[in-house]
């Protein structure tokens, strides 16, 4: 069966390149365009699209306005943002996710129209796949009952969890590694992590640049402990999360006085990603052993399973969520895969598991009784 896709964008010229893009992808049905969020809507329900790709900002009715009808709606099309790469594309896009947007792709600027249309097809042709495989898991999930089933430990369960050996001394580090899904999984998180955790939280979310920046804002807004895309050379604090700048890697270094210090470079990609949510994770495991809490969220691929097997030779404690919470059960399903998880929970149990966890390591002789 093939899916179904309505191309929304006001720009003729991109609603041509999108739907070439598409055209050429093997069971992908352009069904419809619209020039804008009004008239798609209006044709949403006669042609019953898999997936809409959404220009974010239109007149008459923005891509926002469209989520927001859509979800008040119960409609269940997936919903890819095309987004500029503009301080207000940026921002818009971020509230666009957070809303329920199932990723995003930034527009093609300045490039002749074969190009252009080559990169659309190359960015968009995972982000179809990964639907349909959602679509599918949600089925199964839903077959039964009508309800998502637990897939995996309740949180509960999972969050008794008392890994073997854990930390070496120093205060522990909160590590968060996460893809498609992250805006509004992180939205969720990281406003549930208190003042006073006595960890920075260092966090890998997959972007290209120009985006990270309005993510950090956009949760410092809404949360207890700092928030900011983080710089090169600045020391990790305590009840501070940074966020790798989008385009360049995050990895941490000890300090003169073993502090951590946060370092950006332009390395090349791992797992096809920059940033790496594996270059993250390695560093932390061989500068600072046995003094993570690291925790794999929703997203696609497999970054962060290598990782997450090295902090745990360490005694890190390693958490994954669910299938039913995740907008794609790619990563947390690759982390569980390794034997390095100890805690499997549900997105709303992310935050109370990752505070578990610190307490563990700051007593880590009752962790290991």
């Amino acid at each position: 069966m093939s899916t179904r896709v309505l191309v929304v964008d006001d720009s003729s010229i991109f609603r041509r390149i999108v739907g070439d893009a598409l055209r050429g992808m093997p069971g992908v049905e352009v069904v419809g365009t619209a020039p804008n969020g009004k008239i798609a809507l209006e044709r949403i329900p006669s042609l019953r699209p898999d997936v809409v790709t959404l220009d974010i900002e239109m007149p008459e009715m923005s891509g926002l306005e469209v989520l927001e009808k859509l979800r008040a709606s119960g409609s269940a099309p997936g919903v890819i943002v095309l987004s500029s790469r503009t301080t207000r594309g940026s921002e818009m896009t971020i509230r666009a996710l957070e809303a329920g947007a199932f990723d995003f792709v930034p527009k093609p600027e300045g490039s002749p129209a074969e190009e252009s249309m080559a990169r659309v097809r190359e960015s968009l042709r995972p982000l179809i796949h990964a639907l349909g495989q959602r679509r599918e898991i949600l089925s199964i999930l839903h077959s039964k009952s009508g309800k998502p089933a637990a897939a995996q430990p309740p949180a509960a369960a999972a969050a008794a969890v008392r890994p073997r050996t854990l930390s070496r001394g120093g205060s522990p580090i909160v590590l968060i590694g996460v893809s498609t899904g992250g805006p509004a999984a992180l939205a969720q998180v990281i406003p549930g992590i208190p003042r006073g955790l006595g960890a920075p939280v260092l966090i890998v979310q997959h972007m290209p640049p120009n985006f990270t920046d309005a993510l950090a804002r956009r949760l410092a807004a809404s949360c207890a402990i700092q928030v900011k895309e983080a710089e090169d050379g600045e020391t990790a604090r305590p009840d501070c999360a940074y966020i790798a700048p989008g385009g360049k890697q995050m990895k941490v270094a000890a300090g003169t006085n073993g502090e951590v210090v946060v370092r950006i470079t332009s390395d090349p990609p791992e797992n096809n990603c920059r940033p790496s949510v594996d270059y993250l994770f390695r560093s932390v495991a061989l500068q600072f052993p046995g003094r993570a809490v690291a925790a794999i969220l929703t997203g696609m691929g497999n970054d962060g399973a290598e990782g997450i097997r090295m902090l745990k030779r360490g005694g890190s404690f390693n958490i994954a969520q669910d299938a039913a919470s995740c907008v794609v059960f790619g990563m947390p399903r690759e982390a569980i895969a390794t034997g390095a998880v100890d805690a499997v929970a549900p997105l709303a149990k992310i935050a109370e598991t990752l505070v578990h966890g610190v307490s563990l390591l700051h007593s880590p002789g009752e962790a290991r009784r």
